[in-house]
């Protein structure tokens, strides 16, 4: 009997997985405890229109992330701190500090544990990355002035 899984059956298969077991199994045990459902020809083609809301989701999201990636890659993004006659800042500038300042400036909300940036102690011109999605980033400048 071919099944659709609705959760992940440990030795058989994942969840949404179109998978081949006997009869009773399915009657007595996937069926009972909300597992599987039977692979009629409804329940597949509400799999393939799921299948298909997933991958449009997905390749929105990468647009997405594309459009952010191409306006953070030229953007120099200024934040002005206070420090001694030296140089040397009072308060370090985190990746915290500089996703507040993204906001602020440009309105790109990223969330701070995204965001690859030294921890800047000094005056001067610095890189910050970004991931925005799997395998697409985007590296802008960060300037801090007194």
């Amino acid at each position: 009997m071919k099944v659709i899984l609705t959760k992940d059956v440990k030795g058989k298969g994942k969840k949404d997985q179109i998978i081949d077991v006997p009869d009773g199994y399915a009657r007595n045990f996937l069926f009972p405890q909300k597992l599987a459902i039977a692979a009629d020809a409804k329940a597949q083609n509400d799999l393939k229109g799921k299948e298909e809301s997933r991958r449009f989701k997905i390749e929105e999201e990468k647009k997405a992330a594309n459009a952010i990636a191409a306006r953070l890659r030229d953007l120099t993004l200024t934040i002005h701190s206070q420090s001694s006659a030296d140089g040397r800042l009072y308060g370090a500038v985190t990746a915290k500090d500089v996703a507040e300042e993204l906001e602020k400036q440009t309105g790109i909300v990223i969330d701070r544990r995204k965001m690859e940036v030294e921890t800047i102690k000094n005056h001067g011109t610095y890189h910050a990355t970004v991931k925005l999605y799997t395998e697409i980033s985007a590296t802008f400048t960060v300037k801090v002035e007194a």
